[in-house]
């Protein structure tokens, strides 16, 4: 049977062996010595076995390891007092540093001034002396690992027991598996510690990829009410517009209408007066008026949806928008190619600005009686058009555009201006040409993708 020594350093493997195994002598006194040997032969077994027990213990923790190391090492001496003892600056993060087992107690501190010195013997590094037994008694081994020395183990036998070779030996087994072993316990219980600390973080990590998930949903929800508002906002400066074109438009044609009536009343009155134009200036008071209440009846239905109204996509603002200043006698489409995206709220605020100001000029300045807006989603653009079949003149018009960008015609002619200055915000282009149905398209071409955000809105 072949025993694996340790390699501590001392040089000793060897001889350890020669102790466990040999009876060397060949005189007549060959059995006593024989019955000797295998008295020794089991007391080293029966070590072995509480070395075994002892070291099975390292995942109890480094101070149940050291206990049992203790118990293990008092049992083969039958010791009246055992202390195991780590050197300064070895196995740092290892504890405890020093434990006694006297009187079948184990303490911390040293039992007396015996103890007390070879505890400090054993702590001191390095320790270059040779296990040994000492005058006063005492046996101390050291502890290696890695062939460096890290503490050791002291202990005083009772009086009856002769610590022999073999005892030493069975010591420096205990000793040094006692360090490797120590050394795992620490590792496997700060791998321990580091495993629940890894499931703590990876738990934080979960609940705050959680919180991600549920802040981005906030942010979605706000920016679709972000949206919304902006969208809200349109339609709102529509309403604003309205009623500013009420005030201007629609109070001038009562007043003519009314300035008409009063100079038809006058002539009936005045008998010389020739009456032959009166049918004629009553007829034109009667489109005025007519004119007038029209307009305020696409005012009345504006002004009457509010800005808390859902407003919905694109398309339905336009299809809504398209009823907001018109006439009963101006027929208006919508035509929707292409699929609809997503689009940023300030970028479908200025196309529904742009929209409203080409059939507001439509109804004002042509005699149309029909009107078709195109939206057409492209794969690298939008394109919207607003054709009519009125008067207009496009020529004309690109004119007046050309001069309201360069000069200030005290307020003449903002709208087209302003028409030009959003497709611009947008990065897009506006043409005025000659629509198929014989008046004016404008056209509004924007190319995709959009930024986020658009730079600020004009007045």
């Amino acid at each position: 049977m072949t025993i694996a020594g340790p390699t501590g350093g001392y040089g000793r493997s060897e001889a350890d062996l020669d102790a466990l195994t040999g009876v060397r002598s060949g005189k007549r006194s060959f059995y006593p010595e024989y019955l000797r040997s295998a008295e020794r032969l089991e007391n080293a077994v029966r070590a072995l076995d509480s070395i075994s027990r002892a070291l099975v213990r390292t995942t109890e923790g480094p101070r149940a390891l050291i206990e049992a190391i203790l118990i293990a090492a008092s049992e083969h001496l039958q010791a009246e007092w055992v202390v195991v003892v780590l050197a300064d600056g070895a196995l740092k993060a290892a504890q405890p540093r020093q434990l006694l087992l006297s009187g079948g107690e184990i303490t911390e501190e040293s039992g007396g001034p015996v103890t007390a010195v070879h505890a400090e013997v054993l702590r001191a590094r390095p320790w270059e002396a040779e296990d040994y037994t000492g005058a006063d008694g005492v046996v101390r081994v050291g502890m290696t690992l890695d062939g460096e020395y890290v503490g050791g183990i002291a202990g005083l036998p009772a009086r009856h027991v002769l610590v022999s070779d073999t005892d030493l030996a069975i010591l420096r087994v205990l000793a040094n598996h006692a360090a490797v072993a120590m050394h795992n316990s620490y590792l496997l219980h700060s791998t321990t510690k580091l495993r629940g600390r890894t499931e703590q973080l990876s738990e934080a990590a979960a609940q705050k990829d959680r919180d991600l998930a549920a802040r981005e949903a906030e942010l979605a929800e706000t920016h679709r009410r972000l949206i919304e508002a902006m969208q809200a906002q349109a339609l709102d400066y529509e309403r604003h517009r309205i009623a500013r074109e009420l005030h201007d438009s629609v109070a001038q044609d009562v007043l003519s209408a009314g300035m008409t009536i009063e100079l038809c009343r006058a002539q009936l009155l005045d008998d010389e007066t020739d009456t032959s134009g009166l049918l004629e200036r009553l007829t034109a008071a009667k489109g005025l008026t007519r004119k007038a209440v029209e307009r305020l009846r696409a005012a009345i239905y504006a002004l009457h949806h509010g800005p808390d109204e859902c407003v919905g996509s694109l398309p339905d603002m336009l299809e809504r928008l398209s009823t907001v200043h018109l006439p009963s006698d101006v027929k208006v489409r919508v035509v929707v190619r292409g699929a609809p995206i997503s689009l940023p709220g300030e970028a479908e605020h200025a196309i529904l600005r742009i929209t409203g100001e080409a059939l507001f000029n439509t109804v004002a300045h042509t005699n149309a009686t029909q009107a078709v807006v195109r939206l057409n989603y492209r794969q690298n653009k939008i394109a919207l058009s607003v054709s009519d079949d009125g008067n207009g003149d496009p020529v004309n018009l690109r004119r007046m555009l050309r001069l309201a960008e360069t000069t200030d015609l005290a307020g003449a002619h903002r709208g087209l201006a302003n028409m030009l200055a959003r497709a611009q915000d947008l990065g897009g282009t506006l043409m005025i040409r000659r629509s198929p149905l014989g008046g004016i398209t404008v056209l509004l071409e924007v190319p995709l993708p959009l930024p986020e955000s658009s730079p600020d809105e004009r007045a």
